[in-house]
């Protein structure tokens, strides 16, 4: 199939509809012409859609790519082994180049391998067919039942025989009936996300969890492998893989995959291409017809576009308008201005917009050389002229006002610049009277007489003029005001701002023309703003005139933005008008907001808002917002104010619930209650208890601070009233509305008394025993009302709180260690006291560790095969009572430790059993409840285990000689090389000292030839030849010395082309006896070299 000259694909064994049978394989393959590429086409197999099966490449799925440098043909090959049913579909190959694409569809259809494959026997199918008809009965059938028992093949089969229309309602309802499990993966605990997103010239990481620490993975991008480089950095990390992709660009847009073994873990990356903003706005132009135009503006991005548009019309690469590039410069140039390019145009980014004003003005004619009065005699010839600036210019002649027409007498021409001559050959009575005239509105007049006129200065008090002499502009803005000036001679023009004279030159300068001058100010600003005087004066007088320019602006911004309150979803702002109006009242103002920590702004009001107190709706509980504001006049809006500090839209809580009296006693009431149903984002910081007297209104405060606990006793309550509590939760938005007591009930408070008890848990009734290094933590609950004093004894002496901590609370007290040491052991004595009565406990707490080491361990007595032994109990105990000790021997010639006794209780033992002819020590160790002791006391003497008559007769010790000649326990072996592949031979040598080894070739010694690499790995000597070609064959020997002698082997290296050539049936014949041919092309020359030797 051929398309285009740049991509063809001119072969393709691929049909439309193929059948294949489950079980065999298929291959399809796809040729490109590549004659006219720049460069290598690329080649994509899809199947349905978008599914890419380059990224399912593997045992099931098989893909090859061949090239032939003769015909610059591509052939790209795709084998599916072992065809399944899911492998039935529509597939397309694709193959592009450059901006040019080519594709070609097929489908493939499986069926199972029957018993019969001859012919079938169309008739007495559809026999079998019309007898089914007539026999099936009527039943109902379910239908979804045998979709979801079908293979996907048949959908649409299904679909036509039972009428279904919707065929992608069908598929959504069996994806719903359908609860597939997802496959639990081997290979990964974490895989890839479904997706990335990173912005452009930003780095991202690709992160998996392994099941496997030390397993191998592959990173692949769109089906090829990843290599690592500066671009792409592989790490490892224990069992997690990182892809890390520097400096991301649109190219790094694609379907990313993690390959262990036969497991695959896949995601794509999109790359967000940030929006191109006009860093540098164009700039209004002012120029004179002919002058050469440039408009410039500079983006963010070097490699951006922009468009250029006059008035909202495109503007196009033509003769009249060029455009220039240069990084991110851009340039629209306009080579000869004419006024008809007057207009706005405009320049477009894919994230913003500027514009500019082009004011082109005709050129002013001036005069250069004036027509001059003329006295001539009768007869004489008279010639007027004029010469003027611009050559285009022509003109017309009047004598008394009457145009004057060429004649036999008159003769007028125009030579460039000059108007004129005009020549008459006669005397008329009023040829002093003749006039020039332009096509422009300029007058000459030749007379005698001159006539002088005071100078007067002529204000056009419309358009720019608010009032009387007074001009508004715009800050930014350019000024142009032209003052009309009349006096002859011209008069001289002087514009002063205070004592500053303006010149000719700069942002605010004056130009004067004739009769005309212009006040023009670029880039007006508010110091440009006061009174100007203009005073023209000429030696016929002078006169003045004042104008008032006034410079407005957008306003300065806000201040003191604020928020004042806060709701469940709203919040009060408030904030300061601006310091400056620009110059013009503000008619209001616009409100915007953020998340704390986000860049993105949104506008909270499109009307403008008058007032300078806003209430913000719609805001998320909980969430940090930062709100700023827009002040807007006449002339526009200004910049933001500043953020206003972070706030929290919170609402106070709903009031606690189930408010109960717990206890009364003399003066006090103990409270308790749940909290509010409702909390909100803010928590709840406390809460706040009050009271009231019965038949007062006012509320008195019973806690200073919020306390945090839902229970609270309130003291100092006067005895014998009645009174009334009530309490609210505190957090940052304020207090909740009060929780008061059911029905309001009122409580009398009176005294009440309780003998002090002590409730001595059980386990501190015994002895209460601690390791050292063990937290100590004791409750004991008590009672007795009003609340007794508590006090705490050790050993008969006040506690010391520096050594143990004590906490006691109205209904118990807690003594705590937080490390317990020997120096906490003792006797504590518990008091609990209400005036004259008292109630005390004694608890014993005993802290133990392990003992040290026995002292004084010492072998008292040896006979035959025993020893005693006798030593002192440990100086420290470990607190607490030694419960044995153990002992263990060792043989000085070993040693090494063997327990002999256990749990001895006794400070002395008899240690049997020993070896004659030995000499032993001894340790011993002591224990206790904590264990043993980490030390051991070691005997000061030993016990030698005397011989009994026998004596060893040594004899001398005779190293042995190790030394031998070398022998080759492993021979070469004769083989066979392929061409093109690598080869090496092996052989296995013992010897002592170690021999040199010394490879010959033919009996020529190899020697640093680069192509033969040798290697001796604990005697196995290997020879490695690279590639070995014809000249490499041969009669190879391997050769071992030292001194005590030598020994060799050696084999044949046959060098073979032609078995390579007849293992290759099946694939590219036609290329195989291509390189055959090149191959005996090139033993030529050694075959003549054989001959001639020969």
């Amino acid at each position: 199939k051929v398309t285009t000259n740049i991509v063809a694909i001119i072969s393709a064994m691929i049909k439309h509809v193929i059948l294949f049978v489950t079980g065999k394989n298929v291959t399809f393959v796809a040729k490109v012409d590549s004659s006219q590429m720049l460069r290598k086409p690329t080649m994509k197999w899809l199947k349905g859609k978008w599914m890419d099966l380059g990224s399912k490449a593997g045992k099931h799925l098989q893909f090859k790519e061949t090239y032939d440098r003769n015909t610059k043909i591509y052939s790209y090959e795709m084998t599916i082994v072992k065809v399944v049913d899911g492998d039935a579909g529509g597939y397309r190959c694709e193959v592009t180049s450059k901006d040019k694409c080519d594709s070609c569809t097929f489908d493939i259809s499986v069926e199972d391998a029957g018993e019969d494959a001859g012919e079938l026997d169309f008739s007495g199918l559809l026999k079998k067919r019309e007898r089914k008809q007539k026999e099936e009965p009527e039943i109902d059938v379910d239908v979804w039942e045998i979709l979801k028992n079908a293979k996907p093949c048949d959908y649409e089969k299904i679909a036509f025989q039972y009428g279904i229309t919707d065929l992608r309602g069908m598929l959504k309802r069996l994806k719903k009936m359908r609860k597939v499990e997802p496959k639990k993966s081997d290979a990964f605990l974490k895989k890839l996300d479904p997706a990335y997103s990173v912005e452009k010239g930003k780095k991202i990481q690709l992160n998996v969890e392994l099941s496997d620490p030390n397993a191998q993975v592959r990173w692949l991008r769109n089906g090829q492998e990843i290599k690592p480089s500066a671009k792409y950095i592989f790490e490892s990390v224990g069992g997690i893989r990182k892809l890390t992709i520097n400096k991301c660009t649109l190219a790094d847009d694609a379907a990313y995959e993690c390959v262990v073994g036969e497991e695959k873990s896949f995601t794509e990356v999109f790359i967000q291409e940030p929006p191109v903003t006009i860093t540098k706005m164009l700039d209004d132009i002012h120029v004179v017809v002919g002058e050469k135009v440039e408009f410039e503006v500079e983006v963010s991005d070097e490699g951006a576009n922009v468009k250029w548009m006059k008035d909202g019309v495109e503007l196009s690469r033509d003769g009249k308008y060029r455009f220039k590039k240069d990084g991110t410069k851009h340039w629209l140039i306009i080579n000869e201005a004419t006024t008809e390019d007057i207009g706005t145009y405009y320049v477009y980014t894919s994230g913003g917009e500027s514009k500019a004003e082009l004011e082109v003005e005709e050129k002013e004619l001036q005069v250069l050389q004036s027509i001059a009065d003329l006295t001539l005699k009768a007869a004489e010839q008279a010639v007027f002229k004029c010469e003027v600036s611009d050559e285009k210019v022509t003109g017309k002649w009047f004598k008394d006002g009457v145009e004057v027409t060429p004649s036999n007498r008159i003769k007028m021409t125009h030579m460039g610049r000059y108007i004129g001559p005009l020549t008459a050959t006669f005397i008329d009575s009023c040829i002093s009277n003749l006039t020039s005239s332009l096509t422009s509105p300029i007058l000459f007049y030749a007379r005698t007489l001159k006539q002088i006129k005071p100078p007067k200065i002529h204000l056009d008090t419309t358009g720019s003029f608010v009032n009387k002499n007074t001009i508004i502009v715009v800050a930014g803005n350019k000024l142009r005001f032209d003052v009309d000036i009349t006096g002859e001679p011209p008069p001289t023009v002087c514009w002063k701002k205070g004592d500053m004279v303006r010149v000719s030159e700069g942002r605010v300068r004056v130009e004067t023309r004739k009769n005309l001058s212009c006040f023009i100010i670029e880039g007006a600003e508010r110091s440009d703003e006061g009174l100007y005087h203009i005073t023209v004066t000429n030696p016929a007088g002078e006169d003045k005139a004042d104008v008032m320019v006034k410079i407005v602006d957008v306003p300065d911004p806000p201040e003191n933005v604020k928020c004042t309150g806060v709701g469940e979803d709203s919040a009060s702002i408030q904030w300061d008008p601006p310091k400056f109006d620009g110059g013009v009242p503000v008619k209001g103002y616009l409100m915007e907001r953020k998340k704390k920590g986000s860049s993105r702004w949104t506008r909270l009001n499109f009307d403008i808002y008058e007032s300078t107190t806003y209430d913000a709706k719609k805001m998320i509980e909980g969430v940090l917002y930062e709100m700023r504001v827009f002040a807007v006049n006449g002339i526009g809006m200004s910049q933001p104010s500043a953020s206003s500090k972070p706030f929290m839209p919170i609402a106070p809580t709903s009031e606690p619930t189930r408010l109960t009296v717990e206890d009364v006693t003399d003066g006090t009431c103990a409270l308790k209650w749940l909290p509010p149903e409702r909390i909100g984002a803010g928590g709840i910081d406390g809460y706040i208890i009050e009271y009231c007297v019965e038949g007062a209104s006012e509320w008195v405060q019973a806690n200073e601070t919020p306390v945090e606990k839902n229970s609270y006793r309130v003291r100092g309550l006067p005895v014998g009233e009645k009174m009334l509590f009530r309490v609210r939760a505190v957090n940052i938005a304020g207090r909740s509305p009060p929780a008061v007591m059911a029905q309001h009930v009122f409580f009398c408070l009176f005294p009440l008394s309780e003998r002090p008890k002590i409730r001595l848990p059980r386990q501190l009734r015994t002895k209460y025993i601690k390791r050292v290094g063990e937290k100590v933590n004791l409750v004991i609950p008590f009672q007795g009302k009003p609340r007794p004093v508590v006090t705490w004894l050790k050993d008969g002496a006040p506690l010391d709180t520096k050594l143990v901590n004590v906490r006691t609370s109205d209904v118990d007290t807690i003594l705590f260690i937080r490390q317990a040491a020997k120096e906490h052991s003792g006797q504590y004595t518990l008091s609990v006291q209400i005036e004259n009565m008292e109630d005390k406990v004694t608890l014993e707490i005993q802290i133990v560790d392990k003992p040290g080491p026995p002292i004084a361990v010492t072998v008292t007595d040896v006979w035959g095969f025993n020893a005693a032994l006798e030593w002192k109990p440990p100086k420290d105990n470990g607190n607490c009572e030694i419960t044995g000790y153990t002992i263990q021997k060792a043989d000085l010639k070993t040693k090494e430790w063997f327990t002999v006794l256990e749990h001895n209780r006794r400070p002395s033992c008899t240690v049997s059993d020993l070896v004659m002819g030995n000499e032993y020590t001894f340790r011993v160790f002591s224990e206790n409840i904590c264990g043993m002791s980490d030390d051991a006391g070691i005997s000061k003497n030993t016990a030698v285990i005397a011989k009994t008559g026998l004596k060893q007769k040594q004899q001398p010790y005779k190293e042995k000689d190790m030394c031998s000649s070398p022998k080759f326990i492993t021979p070469l072996i004769d083989r066979s090389v392929i061409a093109g592949y690598s080869a090496a031979i092996s052989c296995a040598v013992r010897g002592h000292p170690k021999p040199k080894i010394i490879w010959m070739k033919n009996k020529m010694i190899i020697g640093e030839d680069p192509k033969y690499l040798m290697q001796n790995n604990q005697g196995v000597l290997t020879l490695n030849i690279r590639k070995p070609s014809l000249f490499d064959g041969g009669k190879y020997t391997c050769k071992a010395i030292n001194d005590l002698g030598e020994d060799e082997v050696e084999c044949k290296l046959v060098y073979s082309f032609f078995f390579f050539v007849c293992q290759v049936k099946s694939k590219s014949r036609h290329r195989l006896l291509f390189m055959f041919v090149n191959k005996i092309i090139s033993f030529i020359p050694y075959v003549c070299w054989l001959i001639r030797e020969s």
